[in-house]
């Protein structure tokens, strides 16, 4: 790989948003949500009733992908990786949230948090993805450049 795993690990920690695909008794869905990173493991929350969480809950293999919002082709950058998603309860849940607060701080800052933002967080459960294989797209270095970085060696 061109790109050290230290670049992918400052790109992630830079991004917000990545898009979650699962796959469903209704067929396959993606859906975006907010993540914070630690290595290469991805965390998010989500409503247990989303149609994504059912998905995990039948089937916890998934598809991320991360990228920048571009018009020209060169300027593609980004993640896609696949890996499987678990959900998490316990200490596991308290340092996911602990992780995501540190990013997203009305998350990790609930005493001046509105109302709104305190309910929903009482109804989420807590995820993480664990990448198997992680893409790290470049155009920059070239049409369709893409570093692949087996994360089952060397975990973080």
């Amino acid at each position: 790989m061109s790109g050290s795993s230290t670049e992918v690990f400052d790109w992630l920690r830079a991004h917000h948003t990545m898009t979650l695909a699962t796959q469903g008794e209704q067929g396959v869905w993606a859906a975006a949500v907010f993540y914070a990173s630690d290595g290469f493991d991805l965390y998010f929350l989500s409503k247990p009733g989303a149609r994504h969480s059912g998905n995990i809950a039948r089937d916890g293999r998934a598809a991320v992908t991360i990228q920048e919002d571009c018009s020209d082709w060169r300027e593609v950058k980004g993640i896609q990786a696949e890996g499987h998603v678990v959900e998490l309860s316990g200490e596991a849940a308290a340092q996911a949230r602990a992780l995501y607060g540190a990013k997203f701080p009305v998350v990790g800052k609930l005493a001046g948090a509105p109302a709104a933002i305190l309910q929903a967080l009482a109804k989420v459960h807590w995820y993480r993805f664990v990448p198997e294989r992680l893409y790290f797209i470049d155009n920059s270095r070239g049409f369709g450049h893409r570093d692949e970085i087996d994360c089952r060696d060397g975990r973080p």
